[in-house]
């Protein structure tokens, strides 16, 4: 059966006019028909009828088994996540200077519990012997990272199971050590003179600078997003490690607005059954697809009609060209909404 290479894209004859567009990033199988773009299941584990009929069944049953999530029980038991430290997000108003800034990395969050990498969810990442040698047996927290606007890559490579050679793209930034104690800044301490004696060949100590005050905050801010990055994280002076979510940790992203016409209501499951589930919407740009949060249960009882132009606020967009965590802010009633594009 033909395949497609690593970053290839393979277009597909589907029931619309325009054909779907299949595509193969570190390993990561995606396909743009709904039916893929709506499953509940986590992007890797993922399939649909184009990817069969291109790949084999036989290729995509082997993919999606090498994709099935481990869950260790070193980790705090069967099932359970690691002890990680959460971030809330900065509410345009607190100062934060003297704080410390870094760049918030579009990576995959990864918890060395001292013999392997784990999730915030308490899975398994399958790192190559050679990409750990040098790590120490104490806890470290940090983030698997391959390069600005490569998060799908990075989740197609470290999510699977076969420790692909492709792992060479990847590098652990680390941001904190949970059992060293002391302040923050005692830890970083600790973390630098570590890793240089630790001789760990992908790691390497995530860098951090004093935030002056907002101006300083927004224009870094300006500079990270300009080059690709996601945002800054910024971390409390004297701060401990904690599990769990702490004012301590801030987050600090820029939501950008645009607009979108409905071409579709897709029905609500669980608490929403019967109700809105999601909208399907156009850009102008052609691209389809689904914003399901955001609403009041009013608005999904009474959603937007189809052919309504609605405004929604999402983060950046995906390699594809898709609105990444689209969230309804409102519908579009003054003559300049968008009209549906032609053909």
């Amino acid at each position: 059966m033909p395949d497609l290479a690593d970053g290839e894209t393979f277009e597909m004859k589907g029931s619309g006019a325009k054909p779907y567009q299949l595509r193969n990033v570190g390993g990561l199988y995606s396909c743009t028909c709904p039916a893929w773009r709506n499953q509940s299941a986590a992007i890797e584990r993922r399939t649909c009828k184009h990817l069969r009929k291109l790949r084999g069944d036989a290729a995509e049953e082997a993919r999606l088994g090498a994709a099935l999530p481990q869950k260790p029980a070193a980790a705090g038991g069967e099932g359970a996540g690691p002890p990680v430290l959460l971030a809330e997000t900065w509410d345009n108003a607190r100062d934060l200077a003297g704080w410390w800034m870094s760049e918030k990395l579009d990576g995959v969050r990864a918890y060395w519990d001292g013999k392997q990498f784990v999730s915030r969810q308490g899975n398994l990442y399958h790192a190559p012997d050679w990409f750990v040698e040098g790590l120490p047996g104490v806890p470290l927290d940090g983030e698997l990272w391959v390069a600005r606007k490569a998060f799908q890559r990075t989740v197609g490579i470290v999510r699977r199971q076969d420790k692909p050679d492709t792992w060479k793209e990847v590098r652990f930034l680390v941001f904190d050590a949970p059992a060293a104690g002391g302040a923050f800044e005692e830890r970083v301490a600790y973390l630098r003179d570590g890793l240089a004696g630790w001789k760990a060949g992908f790691a390497a100590l995530h860098p951090h600078q004093l935030c002056r005050g907002v101006d300083h905050l927004r224009d870094e801010l300006a500079r990270v997003e300009g080059l690709g990055g996601e945002g800054l994280m910024l971390r409390e002076p004297g701060s401990r490690y904690e599990a769990g979510r702490s004012g301590t940790l801030v987050k600090v992203k820029t939501f950008r607005d645009d607009e979108a016409v409905v071409v579709g209501h897709e029905p609500g499951k669980g608490r929403h059954a019967g109700r809105l589930g999601a909208l399907a919407v156009r850009l102008a740009t052609g691209k389809v697809f689904s914003v399901g949060t955001g609403f009041t249960d009013r608005e999904r009882q009474s959603p937007p009609p189809v052919g309504a132009t609605i405004t929604f606020r999402y983060q950046e967009l995906s390699d594809g060209g898709i609105p990444r965590f689209p969230s309804y802010v409102g519908l579009r009633t003054d003559a300049a909404a968008l009209a549906p594009p032609r053909g």
